[in-house]
């Protein structure tokens, strides 16, 4: 097992486990691989939160954190993305998904970032610490149920005095 920075060796791979792992997903579009794509040339790709999951020599995980911004009508605000993390059908439930998070956390907060915002499954990223981003007056610029709208402190207090729309580079919009 090994959780590594990816290369762009890997993007081949990497292309074709996100494009398996989000096959049968209900709430997909089933193009996330092509978004990662198109974020890996975008500004606010940062290649040290482009992060693989390594299992005797097979990439069978991946999570990308990507630059954002809150907006508010007298700031604005550096945060990141999260999307997507992605694993392996096969590999799937055995905690791959959580070690990449956790890892990608911890890799964030060495590089200075101090909150990430996510559209999820309400019931999966709680246990990583993630909020209802409404909790923190944080609006998605989509309509998406506010239960799968989340943010968390990498932080503490990162996000006290912050509020507005979050602005995704247009990369999430092509």
């Amino acid at each position: 097992m090994n959780i590594r920075k990816e290369e762009k060796s890997d993007y081949e791979q990497v292309f074709e486990l996100i494009e398996k792992a989000f096959e049968n997903e209900e709430y997909s579009d089933r193009r996330e691989q092509f978004l990662v794509e198109r974020l890996r040339k975008s500004d606010d790709f940062v290649p040290d939160l482009s992060i693989v999951f390594e299992m005797n020599g097979l990439i069978v995980g991946y999570v990308l954190l990507t630059k954002i911004k809150i907006n508010h009508s007298d700031f604005s605000y550096d945060s990141l993305a999260l999307a997507p993390v992605a694993v392996l059908p096969n590999y799937q439930g055995n905690g791959i998904g959580g070690h990449l998070i956790e890892f990608a956390h911890k890799k964030a907060r060495e590089l200075g970032f101090e909150s990430i915002i996510l559209l999820g499954h309400p019931t999966y990223y709680p246990k990583f610490g993630y909020r209802k981003a409404s909790d923190f007056d944080i609006q998605l610029p989509f309509d998406v149920l506010d239960e799968n709208c989340m943010a968390i402190e990498l932080v503490e207090g990162a996000l006290k005095n912050v509020n507005g729309m979050v602005e995704y580079p247009k990369e999430f919009y092509q």
